[in-house]
């Protein structure tokens, strides 16, 4: 297993950079591994495709999920590891732009831990993502190796 990471599956580059740049400034230390679209993230997370060579359980401490992905959309991404043994219980939240109420019901509906819209302003949207980063990454007392439940 390698150290506790951050998976951040993010289209838009703007909103990756600014994530980045954001849990830098607060001092998230954790490794943040970046994926662009819905096919790449279930990719990484079951590593199978480009990612078949990682350790498939190894995962994330947190997935920072957007909805209005390429390929596979966020909440066909959050569908699928809620739907397998493995990642049934891994934490993902939803970190969109879409304020949707139909997204915010499917999104827990399918087993989000957590729905944030994106705020417009860096300096609010920095400190979201601090927030985030600090909870999911300090805070919270994750899940033990074994990521199956009974």
């Amino acid at each position: 297993m390698s150290d506790p990471f951050i998976l951040l599956v993010e289209d838009n580059n703007k909103d990756e950079i600014l994530t980045l740049r954001a849990l830098s400034k607060h001092r998230v230390a954790n490794r943040i591994e970046v994926v662009r679209d819905g096919q790449e993230a279930l990719d990484f997370l079951f590593a199978s495709g480009m990612h078949k060579d990682r350790d498939p359980m190894d995962f994330p401490i947190v997935v920072l999920l957007d909805l209005q992905l390429p390929k596979v959309g966020g909440l066909q991404v959050l569908e699928r590891v809620r739907s397998d043994p493995r990642t049934r219980v891994l934490p993902v939240v939803i970190l969109t732009s879409s304020s949707e109420e139909r997204d915010v019901i499917s999104g827990y509906r399918l087993g989000a831990n957590s729905y944030v819209q994106k705020p417009v302003g860096f300096e609010e949207f920095s400190h979201a993502v601090a927030q985030l980063g600090l909870y999911w990454a300090v805070l919270n007392h994750p899940l033990p190796a074994q990521r199956t439940t009974p």
